[in-house]
């Protein structure tokens, strides 16, 4: 796909510089795999990095619609964790509510939560750091840490996850959740993806787990859950102590999808067993079985799924969907509340931002919990929980916000992630500017020179400012990156007579130029700065040098940034990047 400017543009263009905008001509390579690569340590660079190019700041703001109603004193908006932030977990202690959530191939990984009333969250650390590093640099971006189960028992922190294709399950623990965290402690013996960690009240220990079927599958699709008694004091499973708790789902009749995403949790005198169904796309669900003896097998509850969205209109106004893999956590009051994925979709399941962390209260019938009533939309403004005092946070992460980071202080603002590497030496703060050193690495393979912040709105504007590079065959600007073969580049690189503003697409793996200017006569260090503007399913892209704001494309196909078209099971980063041509 190529895109054509317009006449005005092209005027507009030419009399900032006095040169024409052109039409690139289109390039097209196929992507390969991504190159193996290594972490990146934390040491300071002690010699001048190639290609240094300093950014001056990074604002994010989000402006959907829907979040410009007022709240009610009483009230909150879903999600309560907005953006790419999927497979919550929760746990508490005591006034402290805490949660976890899936990262993938970002890092660093393991993103933690904090919050005192449930709707008001502040991001405080992660679970894996440059400390306690996992090496995900040979992996693909929906790679790496799936579905946490976080948990709090007598007086330690544990989360139990999967780093897939990157060692497979293991634990942490950290008295504080803010950090330091254990180095992992890997569990050889478990398979599959999505363990929890449950501690009954009679001391012992069980990891549960998604795994394949005890035979061959009957279906594509077919997944069974598996549990073993865990050893705390040996930190290993007990040998031979797998049993199998579900095979295919709650009717194997019905040739159940992707059983996965397992909690056990025990209240009054009934284990429950809450699991995600269906796969993560539109026919996601919740179902939930219980048994009094965890010996014995597990029923399903009759009214299952106890969250779903999948029976909605599709074409129902700003639909939530692909609901499911929950976790529960309980009040001081008694009551139960959920948090779960879910995503804000457009074109019915088109969604950008990715699977986020949504929040509802759990009601009871004979003994069994429902998140939501079937047929029920999940609210974007909800009651809150009773009798809590509200948190204050210093970065909202729902509803619309303005997220900026200056660069002023010793550390970058919690919020950047960076893909396959901890916080590398290339990415340092220097007197009020970021300073990013340059690598050959694209964005489609390898450890590219790349920091991203989460689109945690269908609507938004982003910019950034940065001095113009001064050496010849280095790049500059912003992207929009879905994964290694669907983003956006949006940059200046300088040539031998001056300097070129372009955009540079891969979609499907091909890699090409949408538009590239004439030669613009500007000077080495000058500013110019980069917005992105968001509109649900297209992007704007212009630029300002000396004083004018120069639009250079419009309606660029934002749809390629979706999940459903990029597959995978990330959201869309809007971040910053630097090249060597």
């Amino acid at each position: 796909m190529q895109l054509k400017l317009n006449i005005k543009q092209i005027v507009t263009v030419a009399s900032i510089t006095a040169a024409a905008l052109i039409i690139s001509s289109c390039y097209n390579a196929k992507v390969e795999n991504p190159s193996q690569g290594s972490s990146v340590s934390k040491e300071k660079i002690t010699e001048q990095p190639q290609g240094l190019i300093q950014f001056e700041y990074f604002e994010y703001q989000g402006k959907d619609p829907v979040y410009k109603q007022p709240l009610s004193p009483s009230q909150y908006f879903n999600p309560i964790i907005s953006g790419f932030y999927p497979d919550p977990s929760i746990t508490r202690r005591g006034n402290d509510f805490y949660i976890v959530t899936s990262s993938f191939a970002y890092l660093p990984g393991l993103p933690i939560f904090h919050s005192q009333d449930l709707i008001n969250w502040q991001l405080i650390g992660h679970g894996l750091t440059s400390q306690n590093a996992i090496d995900f640099s040979n992996i693909q971006v929906s790679d790496g840490i799936y579905a946490p189960t976080i948990r709090y028992h007598n007086g330690l922190f544990y989360i139990i996850s999967t780093a897939v294709h990157a060692g497979g399950n293991f634990i942490i623990t950290a008295k504080d959740p803010a950090g330091p965290w254990s180095k992992p402690n890997w569990l050889p013996e478990v398979g599959g993806i999505d363990p929890d960690i449950f501690f009954d009240d009679d001391g012992r220990v069980y990891i549960t787990h998604n795994d394949a079927p005890p035979s061959e599958p009957l279906y594509d699709g077919h997944r069974a859950i598996w549990i073993w008694e865990y050893d705390l004091s040996e930190q290993k499973v007990i040998a031979d102590s797998k049993r199998l708790l579900v095979d295919g789902g709650v009717d194997i009749r019905k040739k159940p999808i992707w059983i996965e995403g397992p909690h056990i949790y025990k209240i009054n005198d009934w284990y429950y067993l809450l699991c995600a169904e269906g796969g993560t796309a539109k026919d996601h669900s919740e179902v939930v079985f219980r048994t009094k003896n965890l010996s014995e097998p597990f029923v399903p509850y009759k009214k299952n799924p106890i969250l779903t969205q999948r029976d909605l209109n599709p074409n129902r106004e700003n639909p939530i969907t692909t609901a499911g893999h929950a976790d529960l956590v309980q009040l001081d009051n008694g009551q139960w509340w959920a948090v779960f994925l879910a995503t804000r979709a457009y074109e019915q399941y088109l969604f950008n931002t990715g699977r986020e962390t949504f929040l509802l209260p759990v009601t009871w019938q004979d003994d069994w919990p429902i998140i939501l009533p079937a047929g029920q939309q999940i609210p974007y403004i909800a009651d809150s929980p009773l009798g809590m005092p509200r948190f204050e946070t210093r970065q909202p992460v729902s509803g619309n916000f303005i997220w900026r980071d200056d660069f002023n202080n010793n550390e970058l603002k919690p919020g950047w992630t960076w893909l396959r590497d901890y916080l590398p030496a290339r990415a340092k703060i220097n007197h009020g500017s970021l300073e990013l050193s340059s690598n050959k690495e694209h964005l489609t393979h390898g450890i590219a020179s790349f920091i991203g912040k989460r689109q945690q709105h269908q609507t938004f504007t982003a910019s950034t400012k940065l001095k113009l590079p001064s050496q010849v065959g280095i790049s500059a600007g912003m992207v929009a990156f879905q994964n290694e073969k669907f983003n956006y580049y949006f940059a200046v690189k300088k040539a031998h007579n001056g300097y070129q503003v372009f955009v540079e697409q891969s979609v499907n793996g091909v890699l090409s130029t949408l538009a590239v200017s004439e030669v613009l006569s500007l000077t080495d260090g000058d500013p110019i700065t980069f917005f992105i503007d968001g509109k649900i399913n297209t992007l704007d892209l212009y630029f300002e040098v000396s004083g004018r704001q120069v639009t250079f494309l419009k309606n660029v196909d934002a749809t390629v940034l979706s999940t459903e078209k990029a597959g995978g099971f990330v959201g869309a980063m809007i971040g910053l990047h630097s090249r060597i041509e």
